[in-house]
């Protein structure tokens, strides 16, 4: 708040700092972003990034928790400029996770197929041999299993697993799979995109590879 209000009247956060604050994006050290129309006033502010903007207008802006912040779509639209790709994907599936209105130009290309794609790519990487996919084990069917090694990969979505329902739903899918003795192990889209050399390491013990 004090960032935005060093920055004048019309300033807003944005950028990371907004997709933080949306809870699209994990809050990181550094500076703020905000964003200001204003074409003139001091460049540089301690702590603060601040991005010019003549597009910035009433439509793109809004308050959250009373703070003056881009909203969702123009988040997701100035984090093109500034994020790697992956966090954007990331940034517009949480949106839609939340419902939030993103308008016709933000085109959601992040769906769990993306996130096992990305897995086996993963693996293809790191020379992990190659996984079945989508494999039916009693009533459930597990993203990946190594049948050899009878070990089972899931590839998660924290919003598909949170809530009473799908905590019961995976403790029952979890018990099932011990009962046809597979080691089950479960990455975020997270660890994935962020980890992918511990995910590695984990998939190789599990599987009994050379380091």
């Amino acid at each position: 708040m004090a960032a935005v209000f060093a920055c004048g009247n019309g300033a807003v956060l944005s950028h990371m700092s907004a997709a933080a604050l949306w809870g699209l994006l994990r809050p990181e050290d550094g500076p703020v972003d905000v964003s200001t129309a204003a074409r003139s006033g001091r460049a540089r502010r301690a702590g603060i990034r601040l991005h010019r903007c003549t597009t910035l207008t009433g439509q793109a802006v809004t308050k959250r928790r009373g703070i003056p912040v881009t909203t969702p779509a123009r988040t997701i639209a100035d984090l093109k400029g500034v994020a790697p790709p992956h966090l954007v994907r990331r940034a517009t599936r949480q949106a839609e996770l939340a419902k939030y209105r993103l308008g016709p130009r933000i085109k959601g290309d992040r769906t769990r197929s993306d996130l096992e794609r990305d897995f086996l790519k993963l693996c293809r990487r790191r020379g992990i041999p190659a996984p079945e996919v989508n494999v039916r084990v009693g009533r459930w069917t597990i993203d990946f299993l190594w049948r050899e090694q009878r070990v089972a990969v899931e590839t998660d979505f924290y919003d598909y697993h949170r809530g009473r329902i799908a905590f019961q739903d995976d403790r029952a899918r979890e018990l099932e799979l011990r009962r046809h003795r597979l080691a089950v192990h479960r990455f975020s889209e997270v660890q994935i995109d962020d980890e992918p050399e511990e995910v590695a390491a984990d998939l190789r013990d599990a599987l009994g590879l050379a380091s």
